[in-house]
């Protein structure tokens, strides 16, 4: 029975499960505006393990999905090749994904999951990439900020006000300081 609990894992490839730095002569191969990279990566991780965890997981009602930047300097061309090039290395490893987002190099990451999960109203989002900056964009402040104004209505002042300190006090943006951002590999946060 699968259960509606709203919660996606969120996998970057280039680097996280694809082996796509350790491609011999990836780089010229951008420039030219070759694929060939993105087909030959190998995989970083054992992948029917990998596959069997996240079935399981889809089984329950969670949402595997892709989240992966396109090469730097592209035309449209052949950003849809690189989609299609990346689809298909998802496909020949067989991994089990509910959704693919091929975005702009550079795009923030959690844009992409706000879009997804707005039909739903709300979710819950985990990233896995090897980027701590992109890690540190998929930030738990403002998840947390956007959790406190759904629940404002619902819940007593005192709780509100208790809720805002710990804001305050443990997950700053960026900008103002420290900054939570999740572990070496992953992040969570909460979308509302």
């Amino acid at each position: 029975m699968k259960m509606n609990i709203n919660i996606t894992i969120n996998f970057d490839m280039d680097g996280t499960i694809a082996d796509f730095y350790g491609v011999e002569g990836w780089l010229a191969d951008l420039e030219a505006f070759n694929v060939r990279p993105y087909a030959e990566a190998k995989p970083l991780v054992n992948m029917q393990r990998l596959a069997r965890r996240l079935n399981t997981l889809q089984k329950m009602g969670y949402e595997i999905g892709i989240i992966s930047w396109l090469s730097k300097d592209s035309t449209e061309a052949y950003k849809r090749e690189v989609r299609k090039a990346k689809r298909c290395w998802l496909n020949e490893q067989c991994f089990p994904y509910d959704v693919f987002h091929g975005v702009q190099y550079g795009a923030t990451k959690a844009d992409s999951v706000r879009e997804a999960l707005r039909e739903y109203g709300e979710g819950e989002a985990i990233l896995i990439d090897d980027s701590a900056k992109v890690r540190k964009g998929w930030t738990l402040g403002e998840a947390i900020d956007k959790y406190i104004e759904f629940k404002r209505p619902i819940l007593s002042p005192s709780t509100i006000q208790g809720y805002e300190k710990i804001r305050k006090q443990n997950f700053q943006n960026p900008k103002h300081g420290r900054h939570q951002h999740g572990t070496k590999h992953g992040f969570r946060a909460k979308f509302r």
